[in-house]
């Protein structure tokens, strides 16, 4: 497995793969200052070879444009030994879940998307490809949440919400409502602050 991104996201999903038995053949970086990380080497060319991968780089946008511009890869899933995850939830290839992180019963996750340390997803929600839920987001029963978005660190969205596509969600934020599209919004409630 290859790992796209040498620096810290990389280093803790480098982490859960080493803990899942999963064999590491390197990190792949453009910066060329970096040689190592974590005892790997670390390249600076895709490897011709077909093998399995993860995009270890929390950004979504870069997550997309590299999932869209390799096809020589089949993007793996890595779930924490310490996740709780239902065995009725539905996690797509490329995605990572961190340890303490809790996904429960009928929730669908999509492709390449991060659900970070201590996360909470609850029942039947629906996170789309390419969403990060950073360390300790708590989401209730019924959320979804469109692709793209960035939910920062302690957000907290109830019930039955609605979330469009590539939104950004500030740290702490409380979200008591629905969110459209391209929204940047932070505070509590949450406000939209940029459209």
């Amino acid at each position: 497995m290859y790992l796209f991104g040498a620096s810290g996201h990389g280093k803790v999903i480098a982490e859960i793969a080493e803990c899942t038995g999963n064999k590491i053949n390197g990190f792949i970086d453009t910066d060329l200052n970096k040689s190592t990380l974590l005892g790997y080497s670390v390249f600076h060319e895709i490897p011709k070879e077909h093998s399995k991968a993860i995009v270890a780089i929390g950004n979504n946008e870069i997550r997309k444009k590299i999932v869209n511009e390799i096809s020589t890869f089949t993007y793996s899933k890595l779930i924490h030994p310490s996740a709780n995850i239902s065995n009725r939830s539905i996690l797509g290839n490329g995605s990572v879940v961190m340890a303490g992180a809790t996904v429960n019963t009928d929730v669908k996750i999509g492709e390449h998307c991060i659900i970070n340390t201590n996360a909470s997803v609850d029942h039947d929600c629906i996170i789309e490809d390419f969403v990060h839920l950073s360390p300790n987001v708590a989401l209730a029963g019924n959320v979804y949440i469109g692709e793209g978005t960035h939910v920062g660190i302690g957000a907290c969205i109830i019930q039955g919400i609605k979330i469009g596509k590539w939104v950004k969600i500030g740290a702490g934020t409380v979200i008591i409502r629905d969110i459209p599209d391209g929204c940047t919004v932070v505070g509590n409630p949450g406000r939209i602050i940029k459209r």
